[in-house]
């Protein structure tokens, strides 16, 4: 027993997992080794025994892969019976002579007992289970094998597409959606192997009928020319004999073939089979009771089994008012628990004091009514864990805390809308629909769906609301598909990442630098208020967060402050500092961890251009206008600077990587501003920003 046990990770020392190597020479064994008959018993009655277990673990499993190691399970099981068909064949044509003990109790019992001693019986029954193997359950288990891998396999973009929604929305963390992609790939995988261990299947049960065939035809010759004995009994020993084997190895190929079947057929459930089919087809009465009614007419015509037909419809009938009942009762407990839920207690009128008037939630959420069930946890509502996941997620990301989310019903909204809003103002606004699934196109797919046309509210691709039983189709055809709580929460946490500037005050600005001066104390008491003031380095905060850049490691940008601060008050120029100091981070963010960074720079004279344009703004204007973005360029220059590096951009995303603009030091805020709106997948980094050990490659210069 040691040597077939393993460790729970499979890397136990001095362990070793030999079950199926040692099976595999067991089977070399039987096809070569002749076997006595007591070894035949008990090898028979563990094969009858495997399929029983293996048929039973498919049965409790609640979804296919948490049986995963079964088309491994059906290939060993066949080989193995059919080397038992050819260790018994060797035994029923050496000995078959003796009579129809020779082979062993067990064929002799399947030969004798099962099929009454009749060979002619025994040759229609073998018959009968090998057409049903073969025609009816293998058939059918190897076409859904087959279609499912097909779909499975065309699914798999759009599961890693939703996979990677419900992470951008908080939904799940990072090791959920690793722990899911792995799912996928397994889900992928196992579809492959069934639909070729079903191969082996539908092969099995030809060769059952050809090695039935091959020994009764060779059984006659051997019996009347070596041994000598007459036809009938040569004709009753070896048939018997023969139909015995049959038997014995076709019930177990029967019951392998059925778990097959109920494996690739199984739906994922929190459920077993077994409980599957008792809460969906008896969880209605209705269908129930009509079928017992239909029994019991057809059991008062005259002629008809009376007895056993009323007494059926007796029983469903009984059983259709019991569950019934049931029904009735868990809806009146519902309705119960809701209104003791949703009673309020009166309160008595009280004299209008200033506590009456409500403060501007910082981030709010109005829906309509349909959608209050959405956001009512007794209603199964998910959209506040998910709200909560955002908010966790883009504190995590941007580096302070997300305020918390006020939800409301509006009824002045149309019932299917809601809104979003920071500091009273709404933000973004839609309409979902909450019985169904939002698909949406990512840009490639193959086929079109049936459903309501939308937008993605968070980041407008084309959609297609749609009923959740065509989820399946929708991922195989190449669409991303969400559920209605996951299209809102995505909407808000784009909306939060996109203007996180306003939702950081100066609250928020001190509770960083009082955690900071848990770690770092001096720093901060030097920072402020002696070198600045906590309004300019709240600027200075909004401004990274405006420029998709974490304000987490605020150490480094404290120090940076702290350092620049005796040489300018402007936050603008602070800014340039702090990104220059934050340079790697910015640059890893972009490029990940690749050592040559992609860059388009701008023609020499275009750059030149460009600085005596911002001079002349400064001394217009002042220093901080023009750092802040202020520029002076010919409209048609714009427009054509614009054109190009929109074309660049292009290219880039086509080739898989980032689009980054390097510019000069001075220019990089002004263009930064004047291309965020237009130009929004470009990065604009100042050369001294970039690493020095980070290899640059021109991919593209844009001139005049």
């Amino acid at each position: 027993m040691a040597l077939l046990s393993t460790t729970a990770n499979g890397a136990g020392v001095g362990r070793l997992n030999v079950g199926a190597p040692v099976l595999l020479i067991a089977v070399l064994a039987m096809v070569v080794l002749p076997l006595p008959p007591m070894l035949l018993d008990m090898l028979f009655t563990f094969n009858i025994v495997l399929a029983l277990v293996v048929v039973l673990a498919a049965t409790y499993a609640r979804r296919p892969l948490d049986f995963t190691a079964f088309p491994t399970i059906l290939l060993l099981a066949t080989l193995m019976r059919l080397a038992l068909n050819v260790a018994s064949t060797r035994v029923v044509l050496l000995e078959g002579h003796t009579g129809t003990q020779a082979a062993g109790k067990v064929i002799e019992a399947f030969g004798d007992f099962v099929v009454g001693g009749n060979y002619a019986v025994g040759i229609v029954v073998f018959a009968i289970l090998v057409i049903v193997n073969f025609v009816v359950v293998t058939k059918g288990a190897g076409r859904i094998s087959e279609v499912s891998a097909r779909f499975t396999l065309d699914a798999m973009p759009g599961k890693q597409m939703a996979i990677d929604a419900d992470l951008n929305a908080g939904m799940i963390t990072q090791d959920e959606a690793q722990e899911r992609r792995l799912d996928v790939v397994k889900e992928a995988d196992f579809y492959g192997s069934m639909d070729g261990a079903s191969k082996f299947v539908r092969g099995d049960a030809v060769a059952g009928l050809l090695i039935m065939f091959i020994n009764v035809v060779g059984g006659f010759a051997i019996g009347m020319v070596q041994h000598n004995m007459a036809f009938g009994a040569a004709v009753q020993n070896y048939t018997l004999l023969t139909i015995g084997d049959g038997l014995v190895a076709q019930i177990p190929s029967l019951i392998l073939s059925t778990a097959a079947a109920i494996t690739v057929t199984r739906v994922s459930s929190d459920q077993d089979m077994g409980g599957q089919i008792l809460s969906q087809l008896f969880g209605n009465p209705r269908a129930l009771a009509v079928a017992s009614v239909i029994i019991g007419i057809i059991g008062l015509i005259p002629g008809m089994p009376n007895v056993a037909f009323l007494a059926l419809a007796t029983i469903g009938g009984v059983a259709a008012y019991v569950i019934s009942q049931r029904n009735v009762v868990a809806v009146e407990e519902e309705e119960k628990t809701t209104a003791a839920a949703v009673q309020e207690t009166p309160q008595e009128q009280k004299e209008l004091s200033w506590d009456d008037l409500t403060p501007v939630d910082t981030i709010g959420l109005e829906v309509g009514y349909r959608l209050i069930p959405m956001v009512d946890k007794n209603q199964g509502g998910q959209l506040m864990s998910r709200i909560k996941g955002v908010r966790k997620k883009l504190t995590q990301e941007l580096g302070f805390l997300i305020p918390p989310v006020h939800i409301r019903d509006n009824l002045n909204l149309s019932p299917n809308a809601y809104q979003i809003t920071l500091k009273g103002v709404t933000a973004g606004e839609s309409e979902v629909h909450m019985e169904r699934d939002m698909a949406i196109n990512p840009g490639q797919v193959f086929g079109t769906l049936q459903g309501v046309e939308g937008k993605d509210p968070a980041f407008g691709l084309d959609a297609v609301w749609i009923d959740p039983g065509q989820r399946d189709q929708a991922q195989t055809m190449g669409y991303t598909v969400v559920d209605v709580s996951t299209v809102v929460a995505t909407h808000i946490s784009q909306l939060l990442q996109s203007r996180a500037s306003e939702l950081l005050g100066r609250e928020e600005a001190q509770q960083l630098l009082d955690n900071l001066a848990k770690s770092a104390p001096k720093l901060v008491e030097d920072l402020t208020p002696n070198l600045l003031s906590i309004g300019v380095i709240l600027k200075v905060l909004q401004n990274l967060l405006d420029e998709g850049i974490s304000i987490r490691d605020m150490r480094t940008i404290a120090e940076t402050l702290a350092d620049n601060a005796p040489r300018s008050q402007d936050p603008a120029v602070l800014t340039a500092m702090v990104r220059i100091a934050l340079g790697r981070s910015i640059v890893q963010n972009i490029n990940g961890m690749a050592r040559e960074l992609p860059v388009i720079v701008l023609d020499p004279e275009l750059e030149q251009m460009l600085q005596s344009s911002m001079h002349e703004s400064m001394s217009d204007a002042g220093t901080a206008q023009a750092t802040e973005g202020s520029i002076g360029l010919e409209p048609g220059l714009a427009e054509r600077m614009l054109q190009a590096l929109t074309q660049s951009v292009e290219r880039q995303e086509l080739a898989g990587q980032p689009a980054v603009l390097a510019v000069a030091a001075p220019l990089r805020g002004m263009l930064a501003k004047f291309l965020r709106h237009t130009v929004s997948a470009l990065h604009v980094l100042a050369y001294t920003e970039i690493p020095d050990d980070m290899q640059i490659k021109v991919v593209a210069s844009v001139g005049k």
